[in-house]
Parts: C-alpha cells; structure tokens; sequence
C-alpha cells in the first residue's frame, strides 16, 4: 500500500515538474496525506480465534465396584466440619459397631483385650490421634502384604454404607465386602483408598437386596511402610 502511494505521488510530481506554485506543493501534500490516511483507515485483522484447548487427561478409574458404590474419606474435610461429621457417624441411629472381630494376624500375636489384638475394633473409636495406639489393630508385621479383617454385628441390616476408621498409616485398604446371611461375600467396593491421617474410610452403595452383620475388610500393608491400624467399623443399614 504504501509503495503504491509513494509511486501515484512521484507521478504527480512528474505531471506538474514545471509548476513551482503553491498550488503544485498543495497537491504533493494532498497525495501525501492521503497515502497517511489510507494506513489508519485500515481495518486491522481479527485475531485468530484460539484453538479450543485439549481436555486435561484423566487420572486412571481405580476398578468399579461390583454393587456400583463408591469411596470417599473424612480427611477432606475442614477441622470444624471433620469434628461434626466424627460426632454424627459416631452417633449415627442407622450405625452400628462391631460386637466381634478377627483378623488374618495380630501384632506380637495379640488375643482377648490385649493391645493391637483384633478385639480392639470392637466397639465405638476410641484412639484419639492419629500414632501408633494399643487400642487399635494391627497386623503381626508392617509391611507384609495382605492382611484381612473380619467384624460381626448385632443385627442383620440391608446395608448401604461402611464406614472404616484408619488410626495408623492410613490409605491401604483395597477391597470392603459384606458376608449375606448365607455365607456368600459380595464386594461393596474394591480400589485405592484415598485416607490419611486419623479419619474414616466411607464406603457407600445402593442399599443391598440382602442383609448383613458381618464385614471384611482387606488390606494390601506393602502399598506404604509403618504399622497399618484400624480403630473401628461401622456398618449402617436398616431393617427394611
């Protein structure tokens, strides 16, 4: 554009070459100007509009549980409302705590009411930090591999959630099932557990067609290192 404007005004200069008037300067000025007006006059290009941005990848979906449930954990929650959700699982009118417990090994081989023994998921929490406490379970060794926990309950309920309170090195739990009256386990949720720190493991499903009063719980120890503890297990149903 602006070549064009200096050629149109060099062969104006050369039409009036012999007029030195003002008249001659007035029309060099108006190419001129014009040549200035023609670059503000231009519209300027749109910018490209930006390419749509690819959508951010997916981390891997741990397995799909057989009864469609899902896992979800405590931790996640800020100090007051992990204080209020603590108080409204621990007096839950659908919960109940375990009456009875066993486990695939025990720490120094614990029995009874012995520390660490398998008794002490019995009942209501009653670790109060998250460290190294007798009153919880754990395993004869800590990083051993697969370990299982195995808890009866008062009455048999259609179940719909179960609530596990990890004390110890949280986060190994891989599979929570419930045993129907007939003996047969079925899978209420298997994959990754997303616990830390003193906090519960939820697990919820679409209420069971069957009912339960017992659960098992079991562990892959070896996933992080430290004893692996668990205070208690809450099975919430209800009788219809």
């Amino acid at each position: 554009m602006k070549n064009q404007n200096e050629l149109s005004a060099h062969a104006g200069l050369r039409r009036f070459d012999g007029l030195a008037s003002a008249a001659g300067l007035a029309v060099l000025g108006i190419l001129l100007a014009a040549t200035g007006c023609g670059k503000s006059n231009q519209e300027t290009p749109a910018a490209p509009a930006a390419a749509p941005s690819a959508p951010a990848a997916s981390a891997p979906a741990a397995p799909a549980p057989a009864d469609n449930g899902g896992a979800d954990t405590t931790a996640k929650l800020a100090a007051a409302d992990w204080a209020v959700k603590q108080d409204q699982i621990k007096n839950d009118p659908n919960g109940q705590w375990a009456i009875a417990a066993t486990a695939s090994s025990s720490y120094d081989d614990a029995q009874g009411s012995q520390s660490w023994s398998a008794n002490q998921m019995t009942g209501a929490p009653d670790v109060e930090a998250y460290a190294d406490d007798g009153k919880a379970w754990a395993p004869k060794t800590q990083d051993s591999g697969i370990e299982w926990v195995d808890l009866k309950y008062p009455r048999p309920v259609h179940a719909t959630e179960v609530r596990v309170r990890e004390s110890f090195n949280s986060g190994t739990i891989i599979k929570v099932e419930l045993i129907d009256d007939s003996g047969t386990a079925h899978t209420a949720w298997a994959g990754n557990d997303p616990t830390t720190g003193l906090n519960y493991l939820l697990v919820k499903f679409p209420k069971t067609d069957y009912k339960t009063a017992e659960i098992k719980v079991t562990l892959a120890t070896n996933i992080s290192s430290g004893w692996k503890e668990i205070d208690a297990v809450q099975l919430v149903g209800t009788d219809q």
